[in-house]
């Protein structure tokens, strides 16, 4: 995976991943909904329901890891081997191991997800994640070890992703603690896209630059500008956050009198306790209850 692809499609899966992650904490912003258990849409009835309560995230995580160990182990050409034929044997292929074993954390992360949401009687957040923060504390035991032979513009690539990395393991291990704080999540949300679009900013660095010549390691402009590329992307990120969240609240300012009359008819699809969101319709619909009631003729005693 030390290639073009290797760091371009791990970042925009993550992209992806934050951009959908920010519609959701969006919409449980703007209603007072809660993220562990979201309100479903008004017409989520029949199967739409059972496709609502599917963890499309977790199935998402399981075909990512996979195909990603598939083509890290397509890329060697001879075939990936743990240790040499020859005496004494060596360890082989160090760099692509640490790739695999990153992969397999991504594929075992949304097999908890799944099994937590759709096979588990009960959702177990606690594994879900318990099993994340597990994930990312062996991701940066593996970047640490991954950069022991990098230098100039590499390394200082290498370094910035795993100062993201560590904060994104610290808001992860408080979210254990205090899963449902907006605060947390969104701070996740913000440090999962600027994961990405810095590995895809990488691999553009270290394989395809611009400019058509490779970065000078020697050359220190070359490696301050990599850290002022490194807080443009952090501005960016925090724009298309605030964007999101923008969108959202017009959508849903402009379309949610039509959704709360249809949504004051139906009742939440989750089993779980209904969302902030469906209360307060519920308590809307109340009053109307309340002025039909005279309407209606008296019963005789």
């Amino acid at each position: 995976m030390g290639n073009f692809v290797g760091h371009v499609y791990p970042g925009l899966f993550l992209v992806f991943y934050g951009l959908y992650q920010a519609t959701v904490v969006s919409k449980a912003v703007i209603f007072n909904d809660s993220l562990l258990y979201p309100s479903c849409p008004p017409k989520s009835k029949g199967r739409w329901a059972s496709l609502w309560k599917i963890s499309f995230g977790g199935w998402a995580k399981i075909a990512a890891g996979i195909l990603l160990i598939v083509y890290d182990v397509s890329c060697v050409e001879e075939g990936i081997r743990l240790m040499s034929r020859e005496m004494p044997p060596r360890f082989m292929y160090p760099k692509e191991w640490q790739h695999l074993t990153m992969f397999a954390l991504l594929t075992l992360n949304g097999c908890a997800d799944v099994m937590s949401k759709n096979m588990l009687p009960q959702r177990c957040v606690v594994l879900e994640k318990g099993t994340l923060v597990l994930s990312f504390y062996e991701l940066l035991l593996l970047l640490v070890a991954h950069v022991k032979d990098s230098s100039g513009v590499e390394l200082q690539l290498h370094c910035l992703l795993i100062l993201v990395v560590f904060l994104l393991m610290v808001v992860l291990t408080a979210e254990l603690w205090a899963p449902e704080m907006i605060r947390l999540w969104l701070i996740e949300t913000f440090l999962v896209l600027m994961m990405g679009s810095w590995l895809v900013q990488a691999g553009f660095i270290l394989y395809k630059p611009i400019s058509g010549y490779p970065w000078d390691d020697d050359d220190i402009s070359d490696i301050m500008f990599v850290t002022t590329f490194f807080c443009w992307h952090v501005m960016v990120n925090a724009l298309c956050l605030l964007g999101i969240y923008g969108f959202s609240s017009f959508w849903h300012h402009c379309y949610s009198p039509s959704l709360k009359l249809m949504g004051s008819k139906e009742a939440p699809c989750h089993e779980s306790t209904p969302g902030p969101l469906y209360r307060l319709l519920r308590e809307m619909e109340q009053p109307e209850k309340d002025d039909q009631a005279p309407l209606l003729p008296k019963s005789s005693h």
